[in-house]
Protein backbone atom coordinates (compact mmCIF):
# COMPACT_ATOMS: atom_id res chain seq x y z
CA UNK A 1 0.00 0.00 0.00
CA UNK A 2 1.30 3.43 -0.80
CA UNK A 3 1.21 6.47 0.87
CA UNK A 4 -1.12 8.21 -1.89
CA UNK A 5 -3.50 5.30 -1.63
CA UNK A 6 -4.39 6.32 2.32
CA UNK A 7 -6.59 9.15 1.04
CA UNK A 8 -9.10 6.28 -0.48
CA UNK A 9 -9.63 4.86 2.28
CA UNK A 10 -13.18 5.79 4.05
CA UNK A 11 -12.89 8.48 6.39
CA UNK A 12 -14.30 6.17 9.57
CA UNK A 13 -11.30 4.12 9.09
CA UNK A 14 -9.07 6.72 8.74
CA UNK A 15 -9.70 7.69 12.36
CA UNK A 16 -9.80 4.18 13.63
CA UNK A 17 -6.08 4.38 12.31
CA UNK A 18 -5.22 7.46 13.91
CA UNK A 19 -6.62 6.38 17.04
CA UNK A 20 -4.53 3.44 17.10
CA UNK A 21 -1.27 4.96 16.11
CA UNK A 22 -1.85 7.56 18.99
CA UNK A 23 -2.53 4.61 21.51
CA UNK A 24 0.48 2.90 21.02
CA UNK A 25 2.57 6.24 21.14
CA UNK A 26 1.35 7.22 24.42
CA UNK A 27 1.69 3.71 26.00
CA UNK A 28 5.04 3.55 24.82
CA UNK A 29 6.26 6.64 26.16
CA UNK A 30 4.69 5.66 29.46
CA UNK A 31 7.09 2.57 29.46
CA UNK A 32 9.59 4.53 28.30
CA UNK A 33 9.26 7.17 31.22
CA UNK A 34 8.02 3.90 33.78
CA UNK A 35 11.76 2.07 32.83
CA UNK A 36 13.88 5.10 33.07
CA UNK A 37 12.59 5.56 36.71
CA UNK A 38 13.11 2.22 38.18
CA UNK A 39 16.33 1.90 36.79
CA UNK A 40 17.60 5.17 38.40
CA UNK A 41 15.56 3.80 41.80
CA UNK A 42 17.69 1.00 41.54
CA UNK A 43 20.61 2.60 40.89
CA UNK A 44 20.37 4.93 43.61
CA UNK A 45 19.58 2.20 46.33
CA UNK A 46 22.93 0.03 45.01
CA UNK A 47 24.88 3.07 45.09
CA UNK A 48 23.37 3.67 48.82
CA UNK A 49 23.97 -0.43 50.03
CA UNK A 50 27.82 -0.01 49.06
CA UNK A 51 28.43 3.51 49.89
CA UNK A 52 30.47 3.69 52.86
CA UNK A 53 33.28 6.11 54.17
CA UNK A 54 35.08 7.98 57.09
CA UNK A 55 35.44 11.12 58.27
CA UNK A 56 36.23 13.26 61.23
CA UNK A 57 34.22 15.70 63.46
CA UNK A 58 35.52 19.09 64.58
CA UNK A 59 36.87 17.40 68.27
CA UNK A 60 39.29 15.17 66.23
CA UNK A 61 37.45 11.84 66.67
CA UNK A 62 37.08 9.91 63.43
CA UNK A 63 33.66 8.10 62.28
CA UNK A 64 32.32 5.90 60.02
CA UNK A 65 29.44 6.51 57.68
CA UNK A 66 27.21 3.67 56.07
CA UNK A 67 23.76 4.29 53.88
CA UNK A 68 21.99 1.23 52.64
CA UNK A 69 18.35 0.21 51.27
CA UNK A 70 15.77 1.71 53.47
CA UNK A 71 18.15 2.12 56.41
CA UNK A 72 20.78 5.11 57.30
CA UNK A 73 22.89 5.37 59.97
CA UNK A 74 25.81 7.22 61.53
CA UNK A 75 28.40 4.90 63.61
CA UNK A 76 31.13 6.51 65.32
CA UNK A 77 34.49 4.87 65.80
CA UNK A 78 35.64 7.42 68.30
CA UNK A 79 39.57 8.01 68.77
CA UNK A 80 40.14 8.53 72.27
CA UNK A 81 41.79 12.23 73.02
CA UNK A 82 43.93 11.99 76.11
CA UNK A 83 45.74 15.07 78.25
CA UNK A 84 48.88 14.61 79.41
CA UNK A 85 52.02 16.83 80.02
CA UNK A 86 54.08 16.72 76.50
CA UNK A 87 57.12 18.43 75.30
CA UNK A 88 56.76 19.52 71.68
CA UNK A 89 60.32 19.53 71.38
CA UNK A 90 60.36 16.08 71.83
CA UNK A 91 56.99 14.51 71.66
CA UNK A 92 56.37 11.63 69.38
CA UNK A 93 53.98 11.07 66.48
CA UNK A 94 51.76 8.49 68.92
CA UNK A 95 51.43 11.11 71.61
CA UNK A 96 51.17 13.91 69.32
CA UNK A 97 48.11 11.91 67.97
CA UNK A 98 46.46 10.60 71.54
CA UNK A 99 46.30 14.68 72.20
CA UNK A 100 43.67 14.84 69.77
CA UNK A 101 45.97 16.56 66.69
CA UNK A 102 45.93 15.92 63.13
CA UNK A 103 48.18 13.23 61.38
CA UNK A 104 49.04 16.20 59.17
CA UNK A 105 49.22 18.85 61.85
CA UNK A 106 52.01 15.99 63.38
CA UNK A 107 53.88 15.72 60.06
CA UNK A 108 54.21 20.30 60.13
CA UNK A 109 55.32 19.31 63.45
CA UNK A 110 57.76 16.83 62.27
CA UNK A 111 58.60 19.12 59.61
CA UNK A 112 59.65 21.93 61.48
CA UNK A 113 61.64 20.25 64.15
CA UNK A 114 64.02 18.86 60.75
CA UNK A 115 64.76 22.01 60.09
CA UNK A 116 66.04 23.00 63.23
CA UNK A 117 63.33 24.66 64.86
CA UNK A 118 62.86 24.64 68.34
CA UNK A 119 59.86 25.51 70.55
CA UNK A 120 61.14 27.68 73.05
CA UNK A 121 58.26 29.29 74.88
CA UNK A 122 54.83 27.73 74.71
CA UNK A 123 53.76 30.53 72.37
CA UNK A 124 55.80 29.58 70.24
CA UNK A 125 54.15 26.18 69.33
CA UNK A 126 50.73 28.35 68.46
CA UNK A 127 52.63 28.91 65.22
CA UNK A 128 52.51 25.62 64.13
CA UNK A 129 50.94 25.71 60.41
CA UNK A 130 47.34 24.21 60.66
CA UNK A 131 46.60 24.68 64.41
CA UNK A 132 43.42 26.02 65.47
CA UNK A 133 42.72 28.53 68.25
CA UNK A 134 40.80 26.13 69.91
CA UNK A 135 43.09 23.48 70.21
CA UNK A 136 45.61 26.04 71.12
CA UNK A 137 43.75 27.24 74.13
CA UNK A 138 43.16 23.37 75.16
CA UNK A 139 47.22 22.05 74.98
CA UNK A 140 49.11 25.19 76.24
CA UNK A 141 48.27 24.33 79.76
CA UNK A 142 50.12 20.77 79.06
CA UNK A 143 53.12 22.13 77.54
CA UNK A 144 56.03 21.79 78.97
CA UNK A 145 59.53 23.10 77.65
CA UNK A 146 62.55 21.06 78.85
CA UNK A 147 65.37 23.31 80.34
CA UNK A 148 68.25 22.32 77.11
CA UNK A 149 65.62 23.81 74.90
CA UNK A 150 65.04 26.93 77.03
CA UNK A 151 67.15 30.38 76.27
CA UNK A 152 70.29 30.37 77.46
CA UNK A 153 69.94 33.75 78.94
CA UNK A 154 66.69 33.07 81.06
CA UNK A 155 69.11 31.50 83.77
CA UNK A 156 69.71 34.34 84.65
CA UNK A 157 71.84 37.46 84.92
CA UNK A 158 75.12 37.54 86.69
CA UNK A 159 77.66 40.35 87.10
CA UNK A 160 81.39 39.70 85.79
CA UNK A 161 84.03 41.73 86.77
CA UNK A 162 86.10 43.62 84.48
CA UNK A 163 88.79 41.61 82.84
CA UNK A 164 87.31 38.32 84.14
CA UNK A 165 86.63 35.53 81.62
CA UNK A 166 83.10 34.87 81.14
CA UNK A 167 82.90 31.39 80.40
CA UNK A 168 84.03 31.46 84.29
CA UNK A 169 80.82 32.61 85.63
CA UNK A 170 77.76 30.54 84.33
CA UNK A 171 74.59 31.54 83.04
CA UNK A 172 76.32 34.42 81.38
CA UNK A 173 76.76 34.34 77.39
CA UNK A 174 78.34 37.45 76.89
CA UNK A 175 81.42 39.45 79.24
CA UNK A 176 79.84 42.67 81.41
CA UNK A 177 80.15 45.97 80.03
CA UNK A 178 82.85 48.34 80.71
CA UNK A 179 82.00 50.75 83.58
CA UNK A 180 82.10 54.92 82.92
CA UNK A 181 85.64 56.27 82.14
CA UNK A 182 87.53 52.75 81.52
CA UNK A 183 88.52 52.16 77.90
CA UNK A 184 90.13 50.53 75.52
CA UNK A 185 92.80 50.70 72.88
CA UNK A 186 90.62 50.56 68.91
CA UNK A 187 93.58 49.07 67.04
CA UNK A 188 93.89 46.30 69.76
CA UNK A 189 90.35 44.89 71.05
CA UNK A 190 89.51 41.75 69.59
CA UNK A 191 85.34 41.06 68.93
CA UNK A 192 85.24 39.56 72.28
CA UNK A 193 86.71 42.72 74.10
CA UNK A 194 84.55 44.86 72.11
CA UNK A 195 81.28 43.41 73.21
CA UNK A 196 82.49 44.72 76.47
CA UNK A 197 81.81 47.95 75.35
CA UNK A 198 78.21 49.99 76.29
CA UNK A 199 75.84 49.21 73.22
CA UNK A 200 78.69 47.17 71.44
CA UNK A 201 77.00 43.93 69.93
CA UNK A 202 78.24 41.02 68.00
CA UNK A 203 77.04 42.95 64.57
CA UNK A 204 79.04 46.12 65.49
CA UNK A 205 81.92 44.02 66.84
CA UNK A 206 82.68 42.88 64.14
CA UNK A 207 81.73 45.66 61.60
CA UNK A 208 84.58 47.15 63.62
CA UNK A 209 87.69 45.14 63.19
CA UNK A 210 85.95 44.49 59.30
CA UNK A 211 86.44 48.39 58.82
CA UNK A 212 90.10 48.04 60.64
CA UNK A 213 91.49 45.17 58.36
CA UNK A 214 90.39 47.27 55.57
CA UNK A 215 92.01 50.64 56.71
CA UNK A 216 94.81 49.01 58.22
CA UNK A 217 94.25 50.83 61.55
CA UNK A 218 92.09 53.93 63.10
CA UNK A 219 93.52 57.23 63.63
CA UNK A 220 90.55 58.66 64.92
CA UNK A 221 87.49 57.37 67.52
CA UNK A 222 85.16 59.35 65.28
CA UNK A 223 86.26 57.02 62.69
CA UNK A 224 83.54 54.71 64.37
CA UNK A 225 80.51 56.69 63.16
CA UNK A 226 81.28 55.72 59.31
CA UNK A 227 79.24 52.74 59.82
CA UNK A 228 76.16 52.70 59.77
CA UNK A 229 74.08 52.88 62.84
CA UNK A 230 76.90 53.27 64.91
CA UNK A 231 76.00 54.09 68.47
CA UNK A 232 77.92 57.78 69.24
CA UNK A 233 77.32 56.77 72.93
CA UNK A 234 79.89 54.29 72.81
CA UNK A 235 83.12 56.35 71.61
CA UNK A 236 83.74 57.77 75.09
CA UNK A 237 85.17 53.89 75.84
CA UNK A 238 88.06 53.82 73.47
CA UNK A 239 91.04 55.33 72.66
CA UNK A 240 93.36 54.95 69.48
CA UNK A 241 97.18 54.62 69.31
CA UNK A 242 97.82 56.40 66.01
CA UNK A 243 101.69 54.71 65.60
CA UNK A 244 99.57 51.47 64.97
CA UNK A 245 97.99 52.70 61.94
CA UNK A 246 99.36 50.61 59.00
CA UNK A 247 100.89 53.07 56.25
CA UNK A 248 100.60 53.18 52.16
CA UNK A 249 104.02 53.93 50.09
CA UNK A 250 102.50 55.91 47.25
CA UNK A 251 105.87 55.14 45.45
CA UNK A 252 105.92 51.24 45.34
CA UNK A 253 102.14 50.37 45.11
CA UNK A 254 100.54 49.37 41.86
CA UNK A 255 96.76 50.97 40.97
CA UNK A 256 95.18 47.16 42.82
CA UNK A 257 97.04 47.61 45.67
CA UNK A 258 96.23 51.51 45.87
CA UNK A 259 92.12 50.85 45.08
CA UNK A 260 91.83 48.39 48.04
CA UNK A 261 92.04 50.72 50.67
CA UNK A 262 88.63 52.00 51.75
CA UNK A 263 89.77 55.69 51.14
CA UNK A 264 91.18 55.44 47.85
CA UNK A 265 88.51 55.31 44.53
CA UNK A 266 89.77 54.19 41.37
CA UNK A 267 90.13 57.59 39.83
CA UNK A 268 92.15 58.78 42.53
CA UNK A 269 94.79 55.67 42.23
CA UNK A 270 94.85 56.38 38.47
CA UNK A 271 95.84 60.04 38.70
CA UNK A 272 98.73 58.56 41.47
CA UNK A 273 99.66 56.22 38.86
CA UNK A 274 100.10 58.81 36.61
CA UNK A 275 101.95 61.42 38.12
CA UNK A 276 104.38 58.80 39.25
CA UNK A 277 104.83 57.77 35.85
CA UNK A 278 104.49 61.48 34.22
CA UNK A 279 106.33 63.33 37.02
CA UNK A 280 108.69 60.86 39.14
CA UNK A 281 107.95 59.99 42.77
CA UNK A 282 105.77 61.86 45.23
CA UNK A 283 107.43 63.59 48.06
CA UNK A 284 104.30 65.48 49.30
CA UNK A 285 100.25 64.81 48.83
CA UNK A 286 100.42 68.58 48.43
CA UNK A 287 101.53 67.60 44.73
CA UNK A 288 98.08 66.00 43.81
CA UNK A 289 96.02 69.07 44.92
CA UNK A 290 95.73 70.80 41.43
CA UNK A 291 94.74 67.18 40.40
CA UNK A 292 90.18 66.99 40.31
CA UNK A 293 90.04 63.91 41.64
CA UNK A 294 91.28 65.05 45.17
CA UNK A 295 88.86 67.03 47.64
CA UNK A 296 90.14 68.63 50.94
CA UNK A 297 88.52 66.21 53.43
CA UNK A 298 90.11 63.84 50.91
CA UNK A 299 93.81 64.70 51.86
CA UNK A 300 92.60 65.44 55.28
CA UNK A 301 91.74 61.41 55.59
CA UNK A 302 94.56 60.22 53.34
CA UNK A 303 97.76 61.84 55.21
CA UNK A 304 97.03 59.47 58.14
CA UNK A 305 97.77 56.53 55.81
CA UNK A 306 100.41 57.59 53.54
CA UNK A 307 104.09 57.34 53.55
CA UNK A 308 106.89 58.41 50.79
Amino acid sequence: MRFHDFYYIRRSDRRVIFFLLAVFIIVSLALLVFHGKESLYAGAGEADSTWQGRGADRQGNYHEYRRGKGNHYYAVRGRSVSRFPFDPNTADSTELLALGLEPWQVRNIYKYRAKGGVFRRKEDFGRVYGLTNKQYRDLAPLIRIGSDYQPYTSRGYQNVPYGEAPDSVPGRRFPAKLRPGERMDLNDADTVLLLKVPGIGPYFARQIVRMRKMLGGFYSVRQLLEIQDMPEEALPYFEVNPAKVHRLNVNKLSLVELRRHPYINYYQAKAIVDYRRLYGEIHDMGQLKLMKYFTPDDFERLRHYIEY
